[in-house]
């Protein structure tokens, strides 16, 4: 979809650590050219000055967390033409969606010395729960390539070319030994979707599906052959992880959270 001359771009967060808005100032080299082709009007993590839209793209990072989280993504929905949800947290609910399975009150009772200060919604869920999503960059962080490819795809006009492949293969093609097949390690490698350049694997260690579940995943094949030769709920936990919200995933998630508050419990 063709965007103005200079788009106007902003980038905002609600309930994130700010990883994937660092990884646009990561950019270095491009970040200049970006800044010439794009009017950056809302961006607090790089600059002071501040404004309310219209957006020609707007970039969210976060979960939805709270109802002011909640009353802000639709009121900034409003006021963009294409939004854009980045990383783990905004794609799939991120980490701290983990505590949808849980007692939200008891978790703030145990952190917070006054929990009744503290106003959360009972569950964290990803941007698209809640409003129309033009386009996802996934990864914990995303990654700074795909931010390229989606930025000039919509300044000149066409699809981002995104992959929609395993990181199998992105392993396949950098000539890495297969962790699950060499070392007999857990890997969701098979079912994630690949962005990553398959990290983990380079260094010898299982994916632990920071971007996600890749359109139609055989999680359900994959999660009992892991689960042949090892001990009850370790592959349950592997998917509790960054993207343990995202529906594909749900099922072992639950039962990894569950079994560990039954654990907490007792």
């Amino acid at each position: 979809m063709a965007v103005n001359q200079r788009p106007r771009v902003g980038v905002v967060k609600l309930a994130s650590c700010d990883g994937c808005q660092l990884t646009l100032l990561d950019l270095e080299d491009e970040l200049l050219p970006i800044v010439g082709r794009f009017d950056l009007i809302e961006f607090p993590e790089a600059t002071s000055n501040r404004s309310h839209g219209p957006f020609d793209i707007l970039l969210v990072e976060g979960s939805v967390s709270t109802e002011d989280q909640r009353q802000e993504i639709i009121d900034l929905r409003s006021r963009s033409r294409l939004l854009v949800s980045i990383g783990a947290c905004a794609t799939a609910g991120g980490i701290q969606a983990l505590r949808n399975w849980a007692d939200e009150p008891a978790y703030r009772a145990s952190v917070y010395p006054e929990p009744a200060y503290i106003s959360s919604l009972a569950m964290a869920t990803p941007v698209a729960d809640h409003v129309t999503v033009d386009a996802e960059l996934r990864g914990c962080p995303i990654a700074p390539g795909q931010l390229l490819e989606l930025l000039t795809a919509l300044r000149v006009g066409r699809r981002p070319q995104l992959p929609a492949e395993a990181v199998c293969l992105s392993c396949k093609r950098a000539g890495y030994e297969c962790v699950l097949v060499g070392k007999g390690i857990a890997c969701l490698g098979p079912v994630t979707v690949a962005g990553c350049g398959a990290l983990c694997p380079a260094f010898g260690r299982g994916c632990y599906a920071c971007f996600g579940p890749r359109e139609e995943a055989n999680v359900d094949a994959l999660h009992d052959w892991l689960s042949s030769d090892r001990p009850p709920g370790e592959v349950d936990r592997l998917f509790a992880g960054f993207t343990g919200w995202a529906p594909a995933f749900r099922g072992p998630a639950e039962r990894a959270v569950i079994a560990k508050e039954a654990r907490t419990d007792a």
